[in-house]
């Protein structure tokens, strides 16, 4: 694994913070999506919104070296395309040179903090359009949750719709990862019922003035039999969502492998399940992600 000078970081953090955008400026890029390929990319935008934990471990993810290492192991695997991330963790990979000939997805909103009261006002507190245009990245990515119970719903599709038409105006695709959302008990839950999964993804394609640059980013439904008739409610290109494995890893690899063969979904986008594996070998995991492609 990649080790990780945390006080080299924090060095050039303090006497040269353009060193950031020096990096960006003279990174290699390429294509989103390559002739004939698929995408895998590995997500690591979690700690933004509060999010810490992986399985049992409320902490997990606190460590930040310890998280840039394994992105960086992550990230130099054969078949990995790129990473979704925040600038933080972003403007780490950059100085570390592990963004080289990698997609990189700007994670654009992470107001709607995990388990508070206003978590589903999810404002855009990250990278703007502008930003990801300036520093010559990939894409973007918004969460877009909706509870048909909460008033402030609306003002979250106004502006997801708005940061789909900046992103639009510079030519960027954008990743719109959306959920119907029910909360029980004061806590929020996403509804992965194939009706919830259907209706999110009807919404989330009618965004904005064009949708010639969204892309989704759906969840595998409850019962994954039902993804192919799912899928079928938009032609926008789509990757899956990972989420957490749990105990049954062969049976989610399995999910996505099923799912992956349907006609819109051009890949996946897993953050702390290959990140974080429950043996804690991250390179097999990634390796077993990219095979299911």
């Amino acid at each position: 694994m990649t080790r990780v000078d945390a006080s080299e970081l924090v060095r050039i953090r303090t006497h040269h913070p353009e060193a950031v955008a020096e990096a960006a400026a003279r990174r290699g890029r390429r294509p989103l999506v390559r002739p004939g390929g698929r995408l895998m990319i590995v997500a690591a935008d979690h700690p933004a919104r509060g999010a810490l934990a992986v399985g049992n471990r409320r902490l997990a993810m606190a460590n930040r070296v310890d998280l840039l290492e394994r992105l960086c192991l992550a990230l130099s695997r054969p078949g990995v395309d790129g990473v979704l991330a925040t600038a933080d963790i972003l403007d780490d990979l950059l100085l570390l040179g592990a963004l080289e000939d990698r997609v990189v997805i700007g994670s654009m909103n992470r107001g709607g903090l995990a388990g508070a009261a206003f978590e589903l006002d999810d404002r855009f507190t990250g990278h703007r359009a502008e930003d990801i245009a300036r520093l010559g990245f990939d894409a973007g990515k918004l969460l877009l949750r909706i509870d048909y119970e909460d008033a402030r719903s609306p003002d979250t599709l106004l502006s997801a719709a708005r940061a789909v038409d900046a992103m639009a105006e510079r030519r960027l695709p954008v990743f719109v990862e959306p959920f119907i959302c029910h909360r029980r008990d004061g806590r929020l839950g996403n509804d992965l019922s194939a009706e919830a999964v259907t209706r999110s993804i009807a919404i989330a394609s009618g965004l904005a003035g064009t949708s010639a640059y969204t892309w989704l980013k759906v969840p595998v439904t409850e019962n994954p039999d039902d993804m192919a008739r799912v899928m079928e409610t938009s032609t926008l290109p789509a990757v899956l969502l990972g989420g957490e494995i749990g105990d049954d890893q062969e049976g989610v690899y399995e999910k996505w492998r099923k799912a992956l063969r349907l006609p819109t979904v051009q890949g996946l986008v897993v953050g702390r399940s290959l990140l974080y594996p429950v043996d804690g070998d991250v390179a097999a995991a990634v390796d077993t992600a990219v095979g299911l492609l």
